[in-house]
């Protein structure tokens, strides 16, 4: 497909072509092939997640309630954008219409907020607990939590909602070639007819506050659990409670580390395969990784998935060697 059919009788574009992975065709379908796998395995390993917390009253509780929604958020944050890769992958025109893409840049970006809004949530669910034992159950109510839950859903669409309208009054008039796998912030202001100041640093900024604010936060709440953590007398207490948060921030630590390198650090927009790798590890990598983090360094989890899966817990086989 030509540039020029790309483009509608008023001269302005209708729609981009995702470059992707340029490769040799073979190529392309085993990258079809791991990557279809990897996003099949996100969704089993998130859904099981979801379905471990529904069906275990134990579970029941503001932890667990704040994980289900963010594997849930998980699965909506994947789909947003690798489908339409998979697509493109075995596709010969790899196109994506002008409003599938401006869509795509508000879901994406919005999943990311929420993402970053969620974690904050959980480590501020963490802090309380470790940090004020006695007064959790009175601060993180179902309310409360029900309160978090819905701030970090809406808080994440309403964050990109001013970006997004700025970038619908984008001009775009050719060339309409976008040599990444989804619609991202770089790439699209890259193909402006004319210089868009105002757009770009509004874009900046809320990535900017977003990025650093929810990451300061995370970092200043679990900075506060290590400290009181280590205070406590070495024992299975101090083990379930260390375990639970080394696993949130290492969560914390994936999504965070390849976002700051994609949107922070200088020089890392100007090279598109660098910029094609660091955003498929956050955009596939941390969320196909999150339920093995979460599941295999918590019991109650592990208890919880074997019985949805249908594999009997140890307590279910000493009963019944009893």
């Amino acid at each position: 497909m030509s540039m020029s059919e790309a483009n509608n009788i008023s001269g302005s574009v209708s729609e981009f072509i995702l470059l992707g992975f340029p490769c040799r065709r073979e190529i392309q379908i085993l990258l079809f092939v791991i990557f279809s796998l990897i996003y099949l395995l996100t969704l089993m390993g998130n859904t099981s997640i979801i379905c471990a917390v529904w069906s275990s009253r134990k579970l029941h509780i503001p932890m667990y309630i704040l994980l289900a929604n963010f594997s849930f958020l998980e699965i909506c944050y994947v789909s947003s954008d690798v489908p339409k890769m998979l697509a493109n992958i075995i596709s010969q025109t790899k196109s994506i219409s002008y409003a599938g893409c401006l869509l795509q840049f508000y879901f994406f970006f919005s999943m990311c907020a929420a993402e970053g809004y969620f974690l904050s949530a959980m480590s501020f669910d963490r802090f309380l607990a470790i940090c004020r034992p006695l007064r959790y159950p009175t601060i993180m109510t179902y309310h409360l939590c029900a309160r978090l839950v819905v701030f970090c859903w809406v808080g994440g669409f309403l964050s990109i909602l001013m970006p997004a309208v700025l970038m619908s009054q984008v001009p775009f008039c050719g060339p309409n070639i976008i040599d990444h796998f989804f619609c991202d912030l770089g790439p699209l202001l890259a193909l402006s007819c004319a210089p868009v100041p105002k757009t770009t640093l509004t874009c900046a900024t809320v990535s900017s506050l977003i990025i650093f604010i929810t990451f300061l936060y995370i970092l200043g709440s679990y900075s506060l659990v290590l400290r009181a953590v280590l205070r406590v007398p070495a024992g299975s207490g101090r083990n379930k409670a260390f375990s639970t948060c080394a696993s949130h921030f290492l969560v914390v630590s994936l999504f965070y580390g390849s976002v700051m390198v994609m949107y922070v650090s200088p020089g890392s927009r100007s090279h598109p395969g660098t910029q094609k790798f660091v955003t498929l590890f956050y955009c596939m990598a941390t969320p196909f990784f999150n339920p093995l983090i979460y599941s295999l360094r918590n019991k109650d989890m592990k208890d919880a998935l074997k019985k949805v899966l249908g594999a009997p817990s140890k307590e279910i086989t000493k009963n019944k060697e009893k």
